[in-house]
């Protein structure tokens, strides 16, 4: 066997790869033995049957699997002995790979084209300077916080009136032009309308002042113009129904819905954190706390992004294998074809670029993962989910149970791994190079990221 490496111009690597029979044979021949001991061939008892004939059947699909194997194993071997940062999948050479007869005994070549990673140097010290956002808990934010739970904890009672966002239950019918209900019309029980969201202004207006009795004439197509979809669902009909409908309708009340937060009070304070909170004062400092580490997540968020454009700007322009690189997205996207490529290569090539630049302050910090790791970033993905829906006080246990499951499944465990070297990258920069703190609220900090 002979393999051979050149890369004339560092990044377009050509790998030349020589199989001699001998390299092979006794794998294959091995293999053809099985095969014979398995054989079922009318006239032969089982492991009787004639080597030749057992070779003419199988010799060439057995070598051709055999030289296959041997041609990854050996490519990925020289590749990794040899410190060769390949990116993407070895290629045929489209000018040099001759074709190779795999039924003689000949020696066979194979050319490969190696896409290789450009050589720089990407690094991080004290004397690089980079923004940090603190995001500030004001009193805003504990307010805003406080009106969630209270909402998230609130329940729907009776309104004798209509007014903000209730809720207007009650019977529609279609009306003919002299505002008589229609024979065969529309009827629809139990419809649901909320007057808020109404986006005829005209229309609007009709429901103010509205009691439990009423009954008020409006036109569902003027109520939501433009939104077929809504006026379907309101009347409980096919979208096709009301493509061309233009009656009014009757809305008979039947009742009012008014939700109501719950009251900021012990009751409150028990369903957010458990017990223990001493009174109003407290339960705002908990929620205070307890905002802290998401509002360092979206600075820490922001930090990375900044340090990708800092080190894509330090380390400036690299040079890639460009032409092989898009035959490799296409060999990757075959289904897509070369348009996705074209559309799609410069976006993945500056994530390749991050990816590189990023590959190298992982090992210079000597980022490493453990499942402690993997663990504490399941733990918080959940512990985020359950906050969403106003439940903070979740005992560890039963955040360890979730986070082991979520981890069992093979389909989340890479995204886990990249969270915690993420995480453990940010901390570790932010203490290598010195931090510009920026003080701001979460409201400026959103709208910059919304410009950004």
């Amino acid at each position: 066997m002979n393999i051979s490496f050149e890369c004339a111009d560092k990044v377009n690597g050509l790998m030349t790869i020589t199989l001699e029979k001998a390299d092979y044979e006794e794998a294959v021949t091995k293999k053809l033995k099985e095969y014979r001991k398995k054989a079922q061939v009318p006239g032969f008892r089982p492991g009787m049957v004639p080597m030749g004939l057992i070779k003419r059947q199988y010799g060439t699909a057995v070598k051709v699997d055999e030289v296959n194997r041997l041609l990854g194993e050996k490519l990925y071997s020289y590749v990794r002995e040899n410190k060769i940062q390949m990116l993407g999948e070895p290629l045929p050479n489209e000018e040099k790979q001759q074709p190779q007869d795999l039924e003689g005994d000949g020696p066979l070549t194979f050319v490969f084209d190696i896409a290789v990673a450009p050589e720089f140097k990407a690094e991080l010290t004290a004397d690089d300077t980079i923004d940090y956002y603190d995001i500030t808990v004001d009193d805003k934010l504990v307010d805003d916080q406080v009106q969630m739970f209270a909402s998230q904890a609130g329940e729907f009672v009776e309104a004798q009136e209509w007014s903000g966002n209730d809720t207007l239950k009650g019977d529609l019918r279609q009306l003919d032009a002299n505002g008589n209900t229609l024979e065969g019309g529309i009827e629809t029980e139990g419809g649901m309308v909320m007057p808020s969201y109404i986006k005829g202004e005209d229309e609007k207006k009709k429901f103010e002042g509205a009691k439990p009795g009423d009954i008020i004439t409006f036109n569902p197509k003027k109520a939501y113009p433009g939104n077929d979809a809504e006026v379907a669902a309101l009347l409980k009909v096919d979208k096709e129904k009301v493509k061309d409908l233009e009656s009014d309708f009757s809305f008979q009340i039947t009742e009012i819905r008014h939700f109501e937060p719950a009251a900021v009070d012990e009751k409150l304070f028990e369903r957010v954190f458990g017990e223990g909170v001493k009174d109003e004062a407290d339960f705002r400092q908990r929620i205070s706390d307890m905002l802290k580490p998401q509002l360092q997540a979206n600075a820490d968020y922001k930090f990375m992004l900044d340090v990708r454009k800092y080190m894509e700007q330090k380390v400036g322009e690299l040079s890639f294998p460009n032409a092989l690189l898009k035959r490799v997205m296409l060999n990757n996207n075959k289904d897509k074809g070369e348009e996705f490529v074209d559309k799609n290569f410069e976006a993945s090539l500056n994530e390749l670029r991050w990816h590189l630049i990023k590959e190298q302050l992982v090992a210079a910090n000597n980022i490493k993962v453990e499942n402690d790791d993997l663990k504490l970033v399941a733990k918080a993905a959940i512990r985020q989910q359950f906050a969403q829906y106003g439940m903070s006080n979740v005992p560890e246990d039963v955040l360890d149970n979730y986070a082991e499951e979520q981890l069992k499944k093979e389909e989340n465990f890479e995204q886990f791994v990249n969270r915690a070297v993420e995480a453990k990258l940010t901390d570790a920069l932010k203490n290598v190079v010195k931090l510009n703190t920026i003080e701001t609220s979460l409201d400026d900090f959103n709208k910059m990221m919304r410009e950004a």
